[in-house]
């Protein structure tokens, strides 16, 4: 597999400087902008030369300055580097990086807060001038701020933060696109990154030029390219959007989906079927295709063949997690989670007591009772739509049912207890609302998302394997037998 890493901290995926110490030479912004720094000697403006990066002014007093960055996705982070392209007079001579977990969009003020939490994940260290200066974190919690301090002062043209997305499943309760890095998609291989990653394919928004898609060298024999996805939880599949946008002379000629549902051995050893036939593709046209019967089937892997060879803009697969798909992801989640912000009690989306349910609806004909109780928060009347808390005796059995089941996520297996000494931290309702610790042992989960009383699971599994398996036949597509991805850098502009 190769060893995918997603920029956290990229404007594409919605990152941004929130407040810095100072700017006086070079804007916070810079430090997050996609393409390479660049420098165009004797370029003066008022304050100086005009750089592409963040430069603060020279400190005449002891401190130094900082800048604090959201991240665009929260998640895990494995690398950061520190550019100091350019910088070689002016570059800082040391840097230190913090990182904290808050819950939804606190300001500045907020984030700099005495009750705010940070964690060091990468101590302060010398840096190079005009270097990408790269620090390895090994911190494994997830984490939605930087706080990128210098020392004492300086300038730095970009700042990258590599590393893993981890979803809020908070937020993952409905359609949704199951291959987007924002969701928490992944790349898990590929046949070729020539000339683009594939990583571009899944990433936010449209593709604006040729160089924002996926890219492959010509090929000059008789194989074709692929990418392994990796979805961000096992679910069904109804849509795909294959859109081969700026690619004119140089998009594939059809491409083919293939889907799997890898249980603990992974996809090499999973049983993979065909979610869309080879289908032919047009050049600079974004084309949205239905899947069929094959929406049917459960999904953690695809891959996507694209024949011969070519680029493409973007990979969309609309679907629905699972309820057992989301319960992982909400494990994942909540195991991520630092101490402190495992047990934070913010306001927003408190749970209210409810009043014991009344006798309810009478059942319709051929529907069981618990079904009539249970019915779908969606066709209850506006004023019990998820947000609302009912007041006790406020509606009837079914309406505060069913807005229990849409504030509180659907319920999942409970973490396993920690031995005396190292216990998990008392949850609060960031977990809460997650379903973590509303655990119902192996719960019977339908289409829908979450536990669906008297619900049965849906019909998956096997169907008739490719012949040599497609993780075989991409294998045998390399140059060579475990010959390594080539990389190499984008002849587009970024």
């Amino acid at each position: 597999m190769t060893d995918s890493h997603v920029n956290l901290a990229a404007r594409r995926l919605g990152a941004g400087v929130i407040a810095a110490s100072d700017e006086f030479f070079g804007e916070k912004e810079n430090l997050l902008r996609g393409e390479r720094p660049a420098f165009r000697p004797h370029t003066f403006g008022h304050k100086g030369q005009i750089v592409d990066g963040w430069e603060s002014r020279r400190r005449r007093a002891p401190g130094h300055d900082w800048a604090l960055i959201r991240l665009g996705a929260p998640g895990v982070v494995h690398a950061v580097v520190v550019d100091t392209a350019h910088f070689t007079g002016n570059f800082p001579a040391e840097c230190s990086v913090e990182a904290c977990a808050a819950e939804g969009y606190p300001s500045a003020d907020e984030l700099l807060a005495a009750g705010q939490a940070w964690a060091t994940i990468v101590p302060r260290s010398p840096l190079a001038g005009d270097s990408e200066n790269r620090f390895a974190v090994t911190d494994p919690h997830r984490f939605t701020h930087l706080r990128l301090t210098i020392y004492p002062d300086g300038g730095v043209a970009r700042l990258r933060a590599e590393g893993e997305v981890v979803p809020d499943p908070r937020l993952l309760d409905r359609r949704l696109d199951l291959a987007a890095l924002e969701n928490g998609g992944t790349v898990a291989d590929a046949s070729d990154r020539f000339y683009s990653p594939p990583e571009n394919m899944i990433s936010p928004g449209r593709a604006a030029v040729m160089g924002d898609g996926w890219e492959t060298r010509r090929r000059r024999d008789s194989g074709h390219d692929w990418v392994l996805l990796r979805l961000a939880g096992t679910g069904h599949i109804s849509q795909a959007v294959v859109d081969t946008s700026c690619f004119l002379g140089n998009a594939p000629g059809a491409a083919a989906l293939l889907g799997c549902a890898a249980g603990t051995a992974g996809p090499d050893a999973a049983e993979w079927f065909e979610l869309l036939p080879l289908t032919p593709l047009q050049p600079d046209t974004r084309h949205q295709l239905r899947l069929g019967p094959a929406a049917s089937r459960l999904v953690s892997h695809v891959r996507l063949e694209i024949h011969p060879d070519g680029g493409m803009a973007r990979l969309r697969l609309f679907g629905e997690l699972t309820g057992d798909g989301r319960a992982r992801l909400g494990l994942a989640w909540f195991d991520r989670l630092p101490a402190d912000h495992a047990a934070a009690r913010p306001e927003p989306r408190r749970r209210l007591p409810l009043s014991p349910p009344g006798p309810g609806p009478e059942p319709a004909a051929g529907q069981s009772p618990e079904r009539a109780v249970a019915a779908p928060a969606r066709s209850q009347p506006q004023a019990d739509r998820p947000g609302r808390q009912l007041a006790p005796g406020q509606g009837g059995a079914a309406q505060r049912a069913a807005a229990e089941h849409a504030v509180v996520a659907p319920a999942v297996p409970e973490p396993q207890r920690h031995p005396p000494g190292g216990q998990r931290p008392r949850l609060g309702p960031a977990a809460q609302h997650a379903g973590i610790g509303r655990a119902a042992a192996k719960p019977r989960v339908g289409p829908e998302l979450g536990a669906v009383p008297g619900g049965r699971r849906p019909a998956g599994g096997g169907g008739p394997a490719r012949s040599g398996g497609p993780v075989a036949e991409r294998r045998a597509g390399r140059t060579g037998a475990g010959a390594p991805t080539q990389r190499r850098r984008s002849r587009h502009a970024a």
